[in-house]
């Protein structure tokens, strides 16, 4: 679609070089019968660029792009109309790139948003500094062989995460399953997630997303094409809904397991549970563990919207697969869960396909080798 729409405004732009021809007089141009003076042909010659330079951001997916389209579109209605017995069909291109500006609008308007709280949210201090292996002794022993087999003693203390996800989801228990693309940023050592989405709802049809939890706070923002809002839930149930999903995601730098707003308490050979207590929430999950130390899933209850309200209920994280990522082994294909009283309602399935860690230490540069 952005492809398409790119041509289409290069196209576009290509056809308003006749008028500038046509008023410097450098060639016939029988399909404009009204006279065109130097003046105008400049005007058409203008246009022309403005649609050229509006299509080649679009094709490099810059959705700043709008900003040279509107004036592209002004004068390109205004000469049409100029030369109306001539050019009227133009309207009709004018139109459609009228729909793609508006479109391109909410994307930037989204991504200001984003980008705005992504700066404020990532601005931490840090310091190079190592997991050593006894700062693992007040952990309960299968956390202990967790955290000493993800390879995280010895490496940088995370303060930072940015990683990158795809999958799938669905929004009701039968629903069907939609595509959708996702980064997302945490902070450590105070606790919090800035998730973005772009979920692929049909085709030409895209709901972006974004889930954030910050100072104790959760809040999640849908909008359809990123122009129609169509949630922004905050309040007690989303912050420690937001709470358990951090705590649940530790799982991908694993040495938050010794961060003091999380208590640890052992469930047999191959469990743990961690409470997490930060601000005025405080919720607790159960961590299962395989015969290898991986993290098999993770069990809490959180709150499940409804329309007649959120009732408190069992959520689950199953990991299927781990790999050593930039550094780490943790889980890199999900499943979550719902355990309903009318059977379980699998929502989402995730793979994790990139992660850096304290990528802005050193500018964009990971301390973690590859």
């Amino acid at each position: 679609m952005r492809i398409a729409f790119s041509f289409l405004l290069v196209i576009h732009g290509l056809i308003h070089l006749m008028g500038f021809v046509k008023g410097f007089q450098l060639a016939e141009m029988a399909q404009l019968r009204q006279p065109v003076s130097a003046l105008a042909g400049v005007f058409w010659l203008l246009t022309c660029l403005l649609f050229l330079a509006s299509g080649g951001l679009f094709f490099a997916g810059k959705h700043f792009g709008w900003m040279l389209l509107l004036p592209a579109i002004l004068l390109s209605q205004t000469l049409i109309i100029q030369q109306w017995q001539d050019a009227k069909f133009g309207t009709i291109a004018n139109i459609v790139a009228l729909i793609g500006l508006v479109l391109a609008f909410g994307a930037w308007r989204f991504d200001k948003m984003v980008s705005s709280e992504k700066q404020a949210f990532l601005a931490v201090p840090t310091e190079d500094k190592r997991l050593k292996e006894e700062e693992l002794a007040p952990l309960p022993p299968v956390v202990q062989r967790w955290v000493r087999q993800s390879g995280a003693v010895g490496q940088p203390r995370v303060y930072t995460v940015h990683l990158k996800q795809s999958g799938r989801l669905r929004t009701q228990k039968e629903g069907d399953w939609l595509p959708f693309q996702a980064e997302q940023y945490f902070t450590v050592d105070h606790p919090g997630f800035i998730w973005i989405a772009s979920i692929q709802a049909m085709p030409m049809v895209e709901i972006v997303g974004r889930d954030k939890y910050e100072n104790g706070r959760g809040n999640m923002r849908i909008e359809l094409m990123s122009l129609f809002q169509m949630v922004n839930a905050t309040g007690p149930e989303i912050d420690q809904g937001s709470l358990l999903r951090y705590l649940a995601e530790t799982c991908w730098f694993p040495d938050a397991a010794l961060q003091p707003y999380i208590q640890w308490d052992s469930v047999g050979l191959h469990a743990a549970q961690a409470t997490m207590t930060y601000g005025d929430i405080r919720a607790s999950g159960v961590f299962y563990f395989n015969e290898s130390d991986d993290l098999l899933r993770f069990e809490a209850k959180r709150y499940y919207s409804r329309k007649e309200g959120a009732t408190l209920e069992d959520w689950q994280i199953v990991n299927h697969e781990w790999k050593t990522l930039n550094g780490l082994r943790i889980p890199v294909r999900s499943e979550v869960i719902w355990k309903l009283k009318d059977g379980d309602y699998s929502w989402l399935t995730l793979e994790i396909t990139d992660i850096h860690y304290n990528e802005h230490l050193s500018g964009n540069e990971s301390l973690r080798p590859d």
